[in-house]
């Protein structure tokens, strides 16, 4: 059976495709940093009606670049996105991703409240000076409790990507959050997830250390 095997040609090959297959009109309304957030989504999900989902609000990739040139402290409402993003690059930029979801008093407090851990956990994050940005790909919660704090100028994040998946409150939730012109990546509808999120800050790592 021939098939081919090597990775990068693989990944390379992958790219020719889904440009060749991209509608022309979703090519020529993105900027070419943008087209390659919006290709590296295809690629993750094989699903080219991302072309027409995703939005950039207040030039989220650029805000990102010099954010994450900084070396800063991330936010992720999963550990599959602190799993999926690239160790090496954000070892290099002096990154680091964090979440709370599993630590105790998270656990004990929501709980108590009744609420999701999601929404404590978010709302310990945004305690944090250090957290400049947040990545959400699972819980509508997290953003609407994110959305409440920059609303209260309790926290004012260099950058947001806002993808969440879901039936109940996805899509309600990153409708709302685009409203408020914080610089991000937002995913309309019920499509997004934690994959999503990997692959939007992968390829805008890519551009940070691509300019180094």
């Amino acid at each position: 059976m021939s098939y081919v095997k090597k990775p990068m040609e693989i990944e390379d090959r992958s790219f020719d495709i889904i440009e060749d297959e991209m509608n022309s009109e979703v090519l020529k309304k993105f900027s070419h940093e943008e087209l390659m957030v919006v290709k590296r989504v295809i690629h993750t999900t094989a699903d080219f009606q991302y072309g027409d989902l995703i939005e950039f609000i207040k030039n989220p990739i650029e805000k990102a670049k010099k954010s994450l040139a900084k070396g800063i402290k991330i936010y992720a409402d999963t550990n599959m996105i602190k799993a999926g993003v690239n160790p090496r690059t954000l070892k290099r930029l002096n990154c680091e991703i964090v979440n709370f979801v599993a630590d105790n008093d998270v656990i004990k407090e929501a709980g108590e409240r009744g609420v999701t851990r999601s929404i404590v956990s978010m709302e310990k994050a945004c305690k944090d000076p250090n957290i400049k940005a947040f990545l959400i790909g699972n819980a509508p919660t997290a953003l609407y409790t994110l959305a409440e704090h920059i609303k209260n100028g309790l926290t004012d994040p260099d950058f947001v990507v806002a993808v969440p998946v879901g039936f109940v409150g996805a899509e309600e939730s990153k409708n709302e959050f685009s409203t408020m012109e914080v610089p991000s990546v937002v995913v309309s509808g019920r499509k997004g997830g934690s994959t999503v999120a990997v692959a939007v800050l992968n390829a805008i790592l890519y551009l940070v250390d691509n300019e180094r």
